[in-house]
C-alpha cells in the first residue's frame, strides 16, 4: 500500500511539472488561438516597456525622485547627523538644500537610462520569458536588473559627478559639512556621495519598474494591449 501511494505521489508530481510546462507552451486563448513563443516573448517586451515607459520616465521630471517618497534620496547614514545638526541650530533650509542636489542628479541620470533598457528588452528570448512569466511578481524587473545594472552604473556615476559639479554641489556640501564638523564636541564627517547617490538612483529605477510590473500581473485593467491581456491570462 506505501508502495503504491509513493508511485502515485512520484507521478502526480511529474504530471504537475508537465502541465505547467504546457501552460506556458500550449495554453488555448479566448477565440481558440493558442500562443506562440514569439506572442510571449513580445508579451513581456511590451510589459517592461510599459514599464520603463510609464515609471522611469517619471524619474527624469523635476522632483521626479525628490518628491516621491518611494525612492526619494536620503543622506547615508554616516550623514545623517549632519542633517540632524543642522537642523537642530535652524540650519534646516540648508539641509533641504544639500537633498535636493542629491535627488536633482539622480534625476539626470536616469535619462541615460533609455537605451540601455530597450537594448536589454530586445534581447529577451523565450526562455527567458518563460521564466519571467512563471516567476514572481517582480520576475521581470529581477531580469532586467541582472541585464542593465552594470551598464545603467557605469552611465550614471559620471552624469552624477557632472551634476554635481554643474551645480557647485561640491562647495555646497563642503559647505554643510564644514557647518556640522563646526558644531562642538561632533566628530568630523568626510563623505563622497557619487557613489551613493548612484547606486540609490538604481535603487529607484528598479523599485519604479517593479510596481508596474505588479500592476500587469495583479490588475486586468492594466493590461493595456491584447496582447498584454492574452500573455499575462497564462499567469492568472
Amino acid at each position: 500500500m506505501i508502495r503504491k501511494l509513493f508511485i502515485f505521489a512520484l507521478l502526480f508530481n511529474l504530471t504537475a511539472c508537465v502541465e505547467l510546462q504546457e501552460v506556458v507552451n500550449n495554453l488555448p486563448q479566448g477565440g481558440g488561438s493558442v500562443l506562440s513563443n514569439t506572442d510571449i516573448a513580445s508579451g513581456l517586451r511590451q510589459a517592461l516597456d510599459l514599464g520603463i515607459d510609464k515609471q522611469v520616465t517619471k524619474l527624469t521630471q523635476e522632483d521626479g525622485f525628490f518628491k516621491n517618497e518611494l525612492v526619494k534620496i536620503v543622506l547615508p547614514k554616516e550623514l545623517q547627523k549632519v542633517d540632524k545638526g543642522l537642523r537642530d541650530i535652524g540650519l534646516g533650509k540648508l539641509a533641504d538644500e544639500g537633498l535636493k542636489i542629491l535627488n536633482r542628479a539622480a534625476e539626470d541620470a536616469v535619462k541615460e537610462a533609455k537605451p540601455i533598457f530597450v537594448n536589454a528588452v530586445r534581447g529577451i528570448t523565450f526562455d527567458d520569458a518563460k521564466n519571467i512569466l512563471l516567476g514572481n511578481d517582480k520576475a521581470a524587473t529581477d531580469y532586467l536588473t541582472s541585464k542593465t545594472q552594470t551598464d545603467l552604473y557605469n552611465k550614471f556615476q559620471p552624469v552624477i559627478n557632472s551634476s554635481f559639479e554643474k551645480v557647485g554641489a561640491d562647495k555646497i556640501w563642503a559647505n554643510l559639512i564644514n557647518k556640522y564638523n563646526a558644531i562642538p564636541f561632533t566628530n568630523n564627517v568626510n563623505t563622497n556621495l557619487t557613489d551613493y547617490v548612484t547606486v540609490e538612483a538604481l535603487k529607484g529605477v528598479y523599485t519604479m519598474i517593479a510596481i508596474e510590473e505588479k500592476k500587469i500581473r495583479t490588475n486586468v485593467s492594466s493590461r493595456s494591449t491584447d496582447l498584454l491581456k492574452k500573455v499575462f491570462a497564462l499567469q492568472d
